[in-house]
């Protein structure tokens, strides 16, 4: 039976990629965008499968009319894939209260409120999945994108623990990982407006890095994502936290060794060990 997808984000990238391909699979999408012309031609291509809205996941009131079109178009919602995001470049020195608390507003709140509007519904259903859109840099930190990591850290946190609540209830959870994948991110994350020359050093080729993600050969495809996805929703049973890439399986399997070896470095400090 066709799932009844809601997925924000969609205007490019990873979300347009995944709201394609599901709706290329037959699935029910209501896909979400700041700006919702942007998604004329894919409602054009499948016109009895999507349906857009306007969602800036800032806005409660938006997100609570979001969930309640997919659920009075579609009859219910199976699928809540939280993927709407924006990044922030800066030290931790660079980044003010305002850049991080707006920061952590769109990576950690607004997907938290969109599953708290979602639950009900996958109660009352007694089925249904939330698909969180991490990073790597839920798992590790990257210099210059402090706020950024920060938020990915706390959203893989929230991710485990309404795992460990909504599973009893029938609901499956999961984190996402991409690695790189070539999309327009790099170009379109902001940047601190303090800027200090004694971190240039370190944080520069890491921005020059993400400015080429677009164009890089060697990185993932958003479609690659996109089955990805599907196959993971399809599958009986997942991990809580799936990496996505091949480049994401080998930075996390030395993520891996690096704790091991901390643990062990700290371990040592323990008196009498």
């Amino acid at each position: 039976m066709a799932r009844r997808w809601l997925v924000t984000g969609c205007s490019s990238g990873l979300g347009l990629a995944l709201a394609t391909a599901a709706a290329e699979a037959g699935e029910y999408v209501l896909a979400t965008a700041r700006k919702p012309d942007t998604l004329a031609e894919l409602a054009a291509r499948h016109p009895d499968r999507v349906l857009t809205a306007a969602l800036d996941i800032r806005d409660p009131g938006q997100c609570e009319s979001a969930v309640a079109a997919a659920v009075d178009r579609f009859g219910g919602l199976d699928v809540l894939v939280n993927n709407a995001a924006s990044g922030l470049f800066g030290t931790v020195e660079e980044v003010s209260d305002e850049e991080l608390r707006d920061q952590l507003e769109i990576l950690v709140v607004a997907p938290w409120r969109l599953a708290r509007l979602a639950l009900p519904v996958m109660r009352a259903q007694g089925a249904g999945h939330i698909v969180n859109v991490s990073s790597l840099a839920g798992r590790m930190a990257f210099p210059g994108l402090s706020a950024y990591v920060a938020g990915k850290y706390a959203l893989e946190g929230m991710t485990q623990a309404l795992a460990a609540e909504a599973g009893p209830l029938g609901i499956r959870v999961t984190a996402v990982e991409p690695g790189g994948f070539a999309t327009g991110y790099g170009d379109a994350i902001a940047q601190t407006a303090t800027r200090l020359p004694a971190y240039a050093a370190t944080t520069d080729p890491m921005r020059d890095g993400m400015h080429a993600m677009r164009d890089n050969p060697q990185l993932g495809r958003p479609e690659d994502f996109a089955r990805h996805v599907l196959r993971l929703v399809a599958a009986e049973e997942s991990p809580v936290r799936v990496p996505v890439g091949e480049d994401a399986h080998a930075f996390l399997a030395a993520v891996e060794e690096a704790a091991r070896a901390e643990l062990a470095a700290a371990r040592a400090l323990v008196p009498g060990r």
